[in-house]
């Protein structure tokens, strides 16, 4: 994958930091700012708002290398002075070709992205190699361009 692709992805890494729903609302809220001024990007309920077990907090990582899901989860167990566990990751989609590589990246696969206008509408062609085409689900593959790039898309084969 073009190395330019995978900075230009945003990523949403959960982070469950405190399990068990002991940690005091201070505490709670010095983590966040102790994580705020080490340069992380990060969106957390107000303590009142949290459940009572598996709180949860969200960081939002440009260009995220899923190896360094495991140096994020030890950024806030340092920040909160408790154990720390890693949650579900997504990504923030805008809709352009870099969503799209980035779609193609996680099925492992590599496809030229071309759009073009019919009528009103946009349409994004994927075009593959036909042996990536055997190796993916096309089904999963276009629910998944779809859903990242918000417009018509088509898979195509080079044969």
């Amino acid at each position: 994958m073009d190395a330019s692709v995978r900075t230009m992805r945003t990523a949403v890494v959960r982070v469950v930091v405190d399990r068990d729903g002991t940690l005091p609302a201070a505490a709670y809220d010095a983590g966040l700012r102790r994580l705020r001024e080490r340069g992380a990007e990060v969106v957390a309920s107000p303590p009142h708002r949290l459940p009572d077990r598996n709180r949860e907090i969200e960081l939002i990582v440009e260009g995220l290398d899923p190896a360094d899901i495991p140096k994020h989860v030890t950024l806030c167990a340092e920040a909160f002075g408790i154990p720390a566990t890693a949650g579900v990751v997504t990504y923030i989609s805008r809709g352009t070709d870099a969503d799209a590589q980035g779609v193609l990246a996680g099925f492992r696969v590599t496809g030229h992205v071309t759009r073009h206008t019919e009528g009103d509408e946009e349409v994004v062609t994927v075009t593959l190699d036909p042996h990536d085409l055997r190796r993916v689900p096309e089904s999963r593959l276009h629910t998944a361009l779809e859903a990242a790039l918000n417009c018509e898309v088509r898979i195509v084969s080079t044969r």
